[in-house]
């Protein structure tokens, strides 16, 4: 039977579990009585530079995350759910949209268009409809 590799899908790319680090702390706010004891606070940390993406997606990622790697390396912290699964699952949601973001192609370049003769004609008729309504409520001139 063939092993099924798990990890994390971006664009058709799977991260393998073993290129994702995983660090946990004591999170802050509400927690009831088990606040100071569970470390809920999840950092999900992948090094962007040398990970398992192909070169085109790499390099497209690393320079749209150029201000959120260190090291080339991009942290997601996920503290927003009491408990460590929860914000495990949230940090890896979260890493897979800001790949998926990072990664997507650019969008195609736009035309430059101008307005075709008959759409300016009915903007000036428009124009000039309007500034005689306004001119209808102004003091008649004696």
């Amino acid at each position: 039977m063939g092993e099924t590799v798990t990890g994390l899908s971006v664009r058709g790319v799977v991260i393998p579990d073993d290129e994702l680090r995983w660090r946990f702390s004591r999170s802050g706010g509400p927690g009831g009585q088990s606040v100071n004891t569970t470390d809920s606070r999840v950092e999900l940390s992948y090094d962007v530079g040398g990970g398992s993406l192909p070169r085109h997606l790499r390099e497209r990622a690393v320079e749209r995350l150029g201000s959120r790697l260190v090291d080339g390396v991009l942290t997601i912290a996920a503290s927003e759910y009491r408990s460590q699964h929860r914000n495990r699952e949230a940090a890896r949601a979260r890493l897979a949209e800001v790949l998926a973001d990072a990664t997507a192609p650019p969008p195609p370049r736009r035309r430059p268009t101008k307005p075709s003769r008959s759409s300016r004609e009915r903007r000036l008729a428009g124009k000039k409809r309007r500034g005689e309504t306004k001119a209808m409520r102004r003091r008649p001139d004696y």
